[in-house]
């Protein structure tokens, strides 16, 4: 279904500065070139030790206090060379964590090699975490599908079907009920890992909703801030379909049903359309009962237990 999807991703580094709060050490180079394609970090402390097998040059290259330490201990020739060899082999940029400020020559050099050199005021560590978490939502797979995503009581709703089915209806009343929006029509999708999909709205669209008979509808400013959300995990799946006589539909819910986006699995449900049907409340109770799957109860299994137990009960009798 979507072997078109494509599999390199980058993101500008000048687009994650901000996010990253990193600061320009050499403002000669132009941040706007310089494109990241790994969500992975790399310290290059063996590197400056002379050691360059396997040396992962296309990562984030982050320097801390030992790195530093190392360097001014055996700042020589030797650490220079080092150093040019690091910057030689095209890496996207170097952070200096805690604020260490490299010397003035290294600056000069990866200037010349046009290579950034950003400075960050705290730990290590925590830069390590926070450059994974935002360099993996940037380079995510995503895909586009026709939709509406709703946070429903903290589940991420994604409700599918045939254009005019209702979706947008369905969505619209939600928000009434206090739920809240995160896109209409289309939904961007991006798969964070194995099991996390998040969904969020196209920057042109975000906030409004479209309504048959009425045109566009700006959410956020008809209902206020709290009626509208810019992202959410994605764990359910609802379909609208006109209701079909001639097909059975499942009563029970004993065996779960998913569908697969970027080859993760969400739990989904088909929910036949016809009048009287409140969609609205159908949706919000699929959303509890789904957090009341995941915390370990399942309504349809208890029921079959008592029936199955009242059954055994009513033989032993006899």
């Amino acid at each position: 279904m979507f072997d078109n999807i494509p599999t390199d991703y980058h993101v500008k580094l000048s687009k994650i500065m901000e996010p990253l709060n990193l600061s320009l050490l050499n403002p000669e180079v132009d941040v706007e070139k310089v494109e990241i394609h790994q969500s992975d970090v790399n310290r290059p402390a063996l590197q400056l030790a002379g050691f360059f097998e396997h040396f992962d040059y296309e990562r984030f290259q982050i320097v801390g206090m030992v790195e530093t330490a190392y360097v001014e201990k055996n700042y020589d020739d030797h650490g220079m060379k080092m150093y040019e060899r690091i910057f030689q082999a095209g890496i996207p940029c170097m952070v200096f964590c805690r604020n260490l400020k490299p010397a003035e020559s290294v600056i000069q050099m990866a200037t010349r090699y046009q290579i950034p050199l950003l400075l960050y005021p705290e730990g290590t560590c925590g830069f390590m975490n926070k450059a994974i978490r935002v360099l993996q939502a940037e380079l995510a797979p995503r895909i586009s599908i026709h939709g509406v995503l709703v946070d429903v009581f903290g589940e991420g709703v994604l409700i599918i079907g045939e254009s005019g089915i209702g979706k947008s209806e369905a969505a619209l009343e939600l928000i009434k009920r206090g739920h809240r929006l995160v896109s209409d029509d289309v939904v961007e999708i991006k798969k964070i890992s194995d099991t996390e999909l998040v969904g969020t709205a196209p920057n042109i669209t975000r906030y409004f909703i479209e309504l048959r008979g009425i045109g566009i509808v700006d959410v956020k400013t008809l209902f206020g801030i709290q009626s509208v959300r810019e992202t959410q995990n994605i764990s359910l799946v609802i379909k609208l379909e006109e209701w079909n006589r001639e097909r059975e539909y499942d009563r029970l819910g004993l065996d779960d049903q998913y569908t697969e986006y970027l080859g993760n699995k969400v739990a989904y449900h088909a929910i036949p359309i016809r009048p009287g049907r409140n969609v609205a409340v159908i949706i919000e109770s699929a959303a509890i009962n789904h957090r009341q799957k995941q915390m370990g109860y399942n309504a349809a299994k208890e029921l079959y237990r008592r029936v199955t137990g009242n059954i055994q009960e009513k033989s032993d009798a006899k």
